[in-house]
């Protein structure tokens, strides 16, 4: 039955990560009760619940909020061992809220997060006068905050490996006494932070920029009521696999022309390579056209979405070079090198340097492959679109999609069924 085109496909997605994220550790720095409506529900997100709770923070649930009680003071015990599972929001963000507080705070993490740097941000908070100490590897988890409040003043950080280096200070900026002024050397992911101080303005604090420092002023943040828009890195894969299906069209509602998040650029990707695709003011539809081009392209700013233009591309009709995604190699895994392992799996002729890969279509994938995941949910997610194209394909741990999305498989299959007719 050919698909009709006429009607495309509307996904009610789950928030943000990185927004819940964010509104979590905004909610319990403020001065009284935020809601937080529509908060993703997952492993990550639950873990910095989770974390919160460990640390004296009050949070209530409905099914469709979150109500957090907000302690400018810092958290209201004394001494915490918080758990951050796989989570780098959770072991980045809550070392650097626990700070401006007064008390010992332990924190430690799942081997998979104890591998992942957070050394520049260690550093940072050191320099800020932070006694910060890391029981095992220097610069990993697990480690121990002895907090008395922090001062604040200048700093300087690099932030390239990771933006959420810079999020956390930021974040942390309006609860130290004197404010922050961060110089930053390097920077990934810009707009990320972007989202950060969009979400700070929302709770009453506004971040300046001079030149490569940027200015955040003392005086804490309000209580407020926040809606969280649908995750973009997430739409990346639903949007995708209408890119590679001819005729076939998906919308997701809550994502439009206002969407805080840089990963919605992916779209302009598929635009390029030949998808129709319309933005509008609270929704974007992805309609494939049955063409995909090659193309090279510059992702450090939207690298969570490298996985899944790595997945589609063997379906283009040149080579595609993604570039500048050095970062990506220390994420959940090293996602560049998992990408070129498993494309190559599935036969199709990769190469790879220190911060690109590039893909050669020309020969059809082999189906019935079994795609080695690294427990990493964005691998899962990505090379769930090329299944749409090439039959049979497996994942050694299809449940890691729980860090962002539980219901990921039903709602990709949901979504192959509609738009395969």
């Amino acid at each position: 039955m050919p698909v009709d085109t006429s009607a495309p496909r509307s996904l009610a997605l789950p928030g943000s990560k990185s927004i819940t994220a964010r509104a979590l550790f905004l909610a319990a720095a403020a001065d009284g009760v935020t809601t937080l409506v529509r908060p993703l529900r997952s492993d990550d997100t639950e873990g910095f619940a989770e974390g919160l709770t460990r640390l004296g923070y009050r949070i209530g649930r409905t099914p469709e909020t979150w109500q957090v009680d907000g302690r400018p003071q810092g958290p209201a015990v004394t001494e915490a061992d918080v758990y951050c599972r796989d989570g780098a929001t959770t072991a980045r963000f809550l070392p650097t809220l626990a700070a401006a507080g007064h008390g010992t705070y332990r924190f430690d993490a799942s081997e998979q997060m104890r591998r992942r740097p957070l050394a520049p941000l260690s550093r940072a908070l050191r320099d800020l006068g932070v006694d910060l100490r890391h029981e095992e590897a220097e610069g990993h988890h697990p480690l121990t905050v002895r907090a008395a409040g922090v001062e604040g003043g200048e700093v300087t950080l690099d932030a390239g490996q990771s933006s959420q280096y810079l999020t956390a200070l930021l974040l942390l900026g309006p609860l130290t006494r004197r404010g922050l002024r961060i110089r930053v050397t390097d920077l990934v992911s810009v707009p990320y932070v972007e989202i950060t101080i969009a979400m700070m303005r929302a709770f009453g604090v506004e971040v300046a920029r001079e030149g490569d420092t940027y200015v955040v002023p003392p005086g804490g943040y309000r209580a407020t009521s926040y809606a969280v828009e649908p995750d973009a890195s997430t739409a990346s894969y639903f949007f995708a696999a209408a890119a590679i299906t001819a005729g076939a069209a998906v919308t997701v509602p809550g994502l439009g022309t206002g969407a805080l998040q840089g990963d919605l650029a992916f779209v302009d990707v598929l635009r390029r390579m030949g998808a129709e695709v319309t933005v509008g003011a609270d929704a974007t539809t992805v309609r494939g056209t049955g063409e995909l081009r090659g193309l090279t392209v510059n992702m450090r700013d939207i690298s969570d979405t490298m996985p899944t233009l790595a997945a589609i591309a063997p379906f283009a009709s040149g080579p595609v070079r993604i570039e500048d995604v050095a970062n990506t190699r220390v994420k959940e895994c090293d996602r560049l090198e998992a990408c070129a392992e498993n494309l190559r799996r599935l036969g199709v002729r990769v190469s790879t340097g220190p911060d690109r890969i590039e893909i050669h279509p020309g020969t059809a994938p082999s189906p019935t492959t079994e795609i080695t995941t690294y427990g990493d949910h964005r691998i899962v997610m990505s090379f769930a679109v090329t299944g749409l194209r090439v039959p049979g394909i497996s994942f050694d741990d299809p449940g890691c999609v729980r860090k962002t999305f539980p219901g990921f498989h039903e709602a990709f299959a949901e979504l192959s069924r509609g738009i395969r007719g």
